[in-house]
């Protein structure tokens, strides 16, 4: 498993979403990247949020829906 993860870069903390690899993800990603700014959200995969320890506290959802509009609220 792998997760996906949204931060913006002047706030502490970030959204995550734990998701399968493939090509379900990179269309997810593309979906999320047309609808925010990327000069100010950033947005990356990753396998092991605990070794990424710079973007705690993860706020983790539950589905890509939830993902979606937490992702706009940032």
């Amino acid at each position: 498993m792998s997760y996906v993860v949204a931060k913006r870069w002047d706030k502490i903390g970030s959204i995550a979403i734990e998701m399968e690899l493939g090509s379900h993800l990179v269309e997810f990603k593309r979906r999320i990247r047309s609808v925010i700014d990327e000069r100010e959200i950033e947005l990356f995969t990753i396998s092991r949020p605990s070794a990424y320890g710079e973007y705690e506290p993860y706020r983790f959802v539950d589905s890509e829906s939830e993902f979606e509009e937490q992702v706009k609220l940032l």
